[in-house]
């Protein structure tokens, strides 16, 4: 059976019909659910309340081997008829803001703005629509759903959720493929995941007067030196490669020369080659920078290099059977399907060669990372896009048909 006959036979299945008039019905509790879940705070490393609450919703829709690991990922299975292998499902805890931030969802017709509210709480919400209409329609899958709410997708995080269910989790050996539920879009497939390097540089100095210690090795000399090295670093745009410094700091007084300079810097690439050859000329322009402030001037500078993020990069072939499903399931949507590069929690799978994609949960969304951040609940558009995805979660798990 081609992938377009195998989408097809799922769209025309009865079963599947009532997934779908279920998830018409909830659609006002999915909903609820997404502003309930958006108004609990979840910054980076903070998750442990909305996960709390959604290992309590995870609990309430009857999934077995229900629970919550080290690092703070709840999850909870659903059983196939096969021999075990697991699909999993997965929509990430975290968002991007801090701890205080007002994350209450104002409602304006059918659009919700607040904090995280589609990157990536909608997703979260969506997956328990899945999870309620396969089981209100009676849906049978072969290999096992593991529905996952991960932590630590974004920023700092590192992936760290994702990153240990593949190293930790008591069933990673029969995982056969991956689905990170992240943002609206559904159209937009990602089968690439760009690879990161991120640094905390530190650079220290013995500091002094502005005026009165001129000659002085100046920290802040070394990491402008760095900074604008690394922008001189010629990357290719096939495969997509690119540097940025993003933050710096430190400093007492504009009449002092600093004792201490920071700089963050992340560095990507489509390719692990790549990477490793901007990473390695970033660390040795650093390295330059530093000895030129020492013979430039009195004193001594050093510098400390932390790295404070490393994902993997990683690919699902856009030919692969699971990428071909993804397309034929959005495309009897009526959407124009596309494959894609981005960094999300499908990066971890990717470079461990399991079939992985990031995936749509539908309407649509803007300003994402921003205190404006909204996304729209209007039904049609909503639901479209759900049953674009869960066809392809269906299709991938080998929906049992009529």
């Amino acid at each position: 059976m081609t992938t377009d006959q195998t989408i097809a036979a799922i769209r025309a299945d009865a079963g599947y019909r009532r997934a779908c008039d279920t998830m018409r019905a909830e659609h006002e509790r999915i909903v609820d659910d997404i502003i309930t879940l958006t108004e609990i705070p979840s910054p980076p490393f903070g998750e442990e309340k909305r996960a709390a609450a959604y290992l309590e919703m995870l609990k309430a829709h009857g999934l077995e081997e229900v629970g919550q690991d080290e690092v703070g990922n709840v999850f909870g299975l659903r059983r196939g008829f096969g021999n075990g292998d697991v699909v999993v499902v997965a929509a990430h805890l975290d968002t991007v803001f801090p701890a205080g931030t007002d994350v209450r969802v104002r409602r304006e017709g059918t659009k919700l703005f607040a904090p995280g509210v589609g990157d990536d709480t909608r997703s979260l919400a969506v997956n328990l629509g899945f999870l309620r209409a396969m089981d209100a329609a009676g849906i049978r899958t072969r290999h096992d759903i593991l529905f996952v709410g991960d932590v630590g997708e974004e920023g700092l995080g590192d992936l760290r959720g994702v990153r240990h269910l593949f190293a930790n989790h008591p069933n990673r050996e029969r995982f056969r493929a991956f689905f990170t539920v992240d943002s609206p879009e559904v159209d937009r497939i990602v089968t690439g995941g760009i690879g990161s390097r991120r640094y905390r540089v530190i650079f220290r100095g013995p500091g002094g007067h502005s005026f009165s210690a001129f000659g002085l090795v100046n920290p802040m000399y070394a990491m402008a030196e760095a900074a604008r090295t690394l922008a001189a670093i010629e990357v290719p745009r096939d495969p997509v490669t690119t540097h940025c410094v993003s933050v710096v700091g430190g400093g007492t007084s504009i009449n002092a020369i600093p004792e201490t300079i920071t700089m963050e810097v992340d560095l990507r690439s489509a390719s692990l080659e790549e990477l490793n050859r901007l990473d390695r000329l970033f660390l040795e322009g650093v390295d330059r920078a530093v000895a030129g402030e020492n013979a430039a001037r009195d004193g001594k500078i050093t510098v400390e290099l932390v790295r404070v993020g490393d994902r993997p990069a990683g690919q699902t072939a856009q030919g692969s059977p699971i990428a071909r499903l993804a397309a034929a399931a959005v495309a009897a949507e009526g959407y124009s399907p596309s494959f894609e590069w981005s960094s999300t929690d499908a990066n971890i799978p990717m470079s461990l060669g399991v079939p992985a994609l990031r995936i749509g949960s539908g309407g649509q969304g803007g300003r994402a990372h921003s205190l404006e951040e909204w996304i729209d609940v209007e039904i049609e558009g909503s639901l479209r896009g759900m049953r674009a995805s869960l066809a392809t979660i269906l299709a991938v798990a080998e929906m049992e048909t009529a």
